[in-house]
């Protein structure tokens, strides 16, 4: 089955500020630049290794390794989401907005609803669709 590339881009709405992104998305690519800033405001930074990598490595160079190779992420690790996500007023807020990551910066989303849904995963799908503005 093909869809239509310009059907999908008219789903796409503005953000509606219900934090679901934020919650659901746990873990968030960084750029090398990124790193140290979110780090500094407190924000959870991990690599993507394998238990394989760690045994044959070691995890300090496992580690240095994803690091070198861009495999570093801001991680969100429980249901609360994103550390910079701040609630108020029935809204959802980003705490780091004009200094959040690339990939933050380019998302677009989308609650589908099952009829959108049905065409790709099957009845009875409930669930968050995003792309960003750069591809990822």
């Amino acid at each position: 089955m093909s869809v239509d590339e310009e059907v999908l881009k008219t789903i796409f709405h503005e953000c509606r500020q219900c934090g679901t992104c934020c919650k659901e998305y746990r873990k968030i690519s960084l750029r090398a630049d990124e790193v140290a800033f979110i780090e500094k405001m407190g924000g959870h930074v991990g690599v993507n290794v394998s238990m394989a990598e760690i045994c044959e490595k070691g995890l300090e160079r496992a580690s240095k390794e994803a690091k070198q190779k861009g495999k570093v992420y801001m991680i969100h690790p429980d249901e609360k989401g994103c550390i910079f996500l701040q609630h108020k007023n029935n809204k959802y807020y980003c705490g780091i907005y004009h200094y959040r990551p690339r990939v933050c910066r380019g998302f677009r989303c989308n609650l589908a609803d099952d009829s959108f849904l049905n065409l790709f995963v099957g009845e009875g799908a409930m669930h968050l669709l995003g792309k960003d503005a750069f591809g990822l």
